[in-house]
């Protein structure tokens, strides 16, 4: 019994295998060779656009880094004591008499 099923599948594959059976179906063959080479390059894509998105977020967090270090040493450079250090080479010191007020004398 067992040895009928197995010569019985095999003819069917024979008969589905034949020569004319695979010329009537190459289109169908050259379809599914085309939609295979489409969906690996569409991983391909995919993994790179992966990668660029990694680098992109890698970068944008260099840039946050250099953003806030400048930040911060921009806020130390502008405070009065750091800015009378700075302008000390250059001879400016700071006014020690407060300004004052001109009136304007009418006769």
């Amino acid at each position: 019994m067992a040895e009928e099923k197995k010569n019985s599948t095999r003819r069917v594959l024979g008969e589905m295998l034949n020569y004319k059976w695979i010329v009537k179906n190459t289109a169908f063959f050259l379809f599914l060779a085309v939609l295979a080479v489409l969906y690996i390059a569409n991983g391909h894509m995919a993994d790179n656009q992966i990668i660029k998105i990694s680098e992109t977020g890698r970068q944008l967090k260099d840039l946050q880094y250099e953003y806030k270090t400048i930040k911060s040493e921009v806020m130390f450079k502008s405070r009065e004591s750091e800015m009378v250090k700075a302008a000390a080479p250059l001879g400016l010191v700071i006014d020690t008499i407060s300004p004052f007020r001109i009136k304007k004398v009418e006769h």
